[in-house]
């Protein structure tokens, strides 16, 4: 696979040594190159989580990292799911000094363009969950717009409506230290429950939230597992009753920011 036109040259973006981009890749093909050069225009460093891919996108991938060193590649040998992937790109970003991590899909979905509103708004809140509020064009399939609904009306009941604006939107920057903390604890969380799941925890938790409007595109049809998101929210519901006096009590306390 050859790389657009102009891919060597880096963007002339200074690094950050606390904020990265951490994108998880699988089989996108060549929307993972577009997506990293998408995010290496607005950012530096941008870091990609290969999970297991079988098509041609590790290896450009890996030809872009060795002419940009702003761009590091990690892989898995097997696909382990979208937040094994995330867990590992966090560990080793955690490992390395950085302490947050904006996370985006590899479709060139989620909008480039955002990166910086995004980690600005983290740094002046670097406790809190940033997290991208999708705005929908006509691309977006209806049936998916729907599901989206209900997955988030239950979200919502999970957290007393403590401020999730949604929680399938994967463009968001997450504090690492109490994310990892989270998936420590818990073996769930490692596939397309990710997203929701997070955000869930980390409100019980007590870490703050922030939702910022972001543009989403459907360049193909968007992965989902319905079985599996059931399964969390059951799980979530059990656990929900004993988190919501706590909810309750920092609501009444200082409220919450949206």
């Amino acid at each position: 696979m050859s790389p657009p036109p102009g891919a060597a040259a880096a963007p002339a973006v200074t690094a950050s040594t606390s904020h990265l981009v951490l994108i998880p890749s699988y089989n996108a093909g060549a929307l993972a190159l577009q997506t990293v050069l998408g995010a290496r225009a607005h950012w530096n460093p941008v870091w990609v989580v290969v999970d297991g891919s079988t098509d041609a996108s590790l290896e450009s991938l890996q030809q872009l990292a060795a002419r940009d060193p702003g761009v590091r590649v990690l892989s898995l040998p097997r696909n382990c799911g979208k937040g094994a992937a995330l867990q590992l790109g966090a560990r080793a970003a955690l490992a390395a000094g950085f302490t947050h991590a904006l996370t985006m899909d590899s479709d060139a979905q989620h909008p480039p363009q955002c990166i910086r509103p995004f980690m600005r708004a983290s740094q002046a809140r670097p406790e809190a969950l940033v997290l991208g509020l999708p705005q929908f064009d006509a691309s977006a399939p209806a049936v998916r717009v729907r599901g989206r609904k209900i997955c988030n009306w239950w979200v919502n009941l999970e957290t007393l409506w403590s401020g999730i604006g949604d929680s399938l939107f994967g463009f968001r920057v997450y504090p690492l230290a109490p994310l990892l903390a989270l998936m420590r604890r818990h073996r769930w969380m490692r596939r397309f429950d990710f997203d929701a799941e997070s955000a869930v925890r980390l409100c019980w938790r007590g870490v703050p939230l922030v939702n910022l409007p972001a543009p989403v595109r459907y360049l193909r049809p968007e992965e989902g597992d319905n079985a599996l998101l059931s399964w969390m929210h059951a799980r979530l519901l059990l656990e929900a009753p004993a988190h919501w006096p706590a909810l309750l009590w920092r609501r009444r306390g200082r409220g919450h920011r949206l």
